[in-house]
């Protein structure tokens, strides 16, 4: 494949990545990140093509400039050499005839080197113009591979919380609400009960206490006694006011 077919080959992908970039559509089935990637990749490579492709022209331009000023200095000597041989018919060295007819034809020489130094000039500004446009897309291309790589670093980085939020979201979708209120509520009755239990079983031990517990308690001054009458009449006898 020439270079020329190589450049128009990696204009047309470069403007169809840009365009696919700018809608922003990706289907669904593959990977955009991925795509982008290697979309980045594929760019920079051309990119390395169009910067190949772009020293040979500009080669071609300086070598073809270069031709130009070497024709252009071949006319001037040979009408150098005209003026020369006239010089020399009027000093008397050289012969009329002879003198005009190599005079005649060094300006022949000079115009057909004159004629080799327009074509190569004009070839020359042909290809610094090509460079020229060349060069300016290379430079787009180079910004565009720049930009592209700044929004990639961004596209993961969506990509990461996205993917971060949906498994959340997924594992909060997933919790049973009700179920686990109706758990609590269950585990909230059974304490109750358990402390209701243990209430119980405090009173009972409170009345399964014996006369002689009660007595001691009362000694011990735990506990006040109600006076009943057999207190009472014992209290007398003992001469006990209270």
């Amino acid at each position: 494949m020439s270079f020329f077919s190589r450049l128009m080959s990696f204009f047309s992908r470069f403007f169809k990545i840009g365009q696919a970039h700018a809608n922003s559509v990706v289907d669904m089935l593959e990977d955009p990140i991925k795509m982008t990637e290697q979309g980045i990749r594929d760019l920079k490579a051309d990119l390395q093509d169009a910067l190949t492709g772009l020293a040979e022209v500009r080669a071609i331009a300086i070598r073809t400039g270069k031709n130009a000023e070497r024709e252009k200095l071949n006319a001037s000597n040979y009408e150098r050499k005209a003026m020369f041989l006239l010089q020399k018919m009027q000093n008397g060295a050289l012969a009329k005839n002879e003198a005009e007819h190599l005079a005649t034809l060094a300006l022949s020489k000079k115009e057909e080197h004159t004629k080799l130094a327009v074509r190569w000039t004009h070839e020359a500004e042909q290809q610094n113009k090509m460079a020229d446009n060349l060069k300016a897309n290379v430079n787009k291309l180079r910004s565009s591979i720049s930009r592209y790589e700044k929004e990639l670093v961004t596209l993961k980085a969506r990509a990461k919380t996205a993917a971060a939020t949906k498994k959340i979201n997924r594992r909060l979708s997933s919790i049973d609400s009700s179920g686990t209120i109706d758990m609590l509520e269950k585990m909230k009755s059974r304490v109750e009960e358990e402390e209701s239990l243990s209430l119980a079983y405090m009173e009972i031990g409170d009345t399964q206490k014996s006369i002689d517990d009660e007595i001691n308690e009362a000694l011990a001054g735990g506990r006040t006694v109600t006076d009943s009458a057999g207190i009472i009449g014992l209290k007398q006898k003992m001469g006990i006011l209270t």
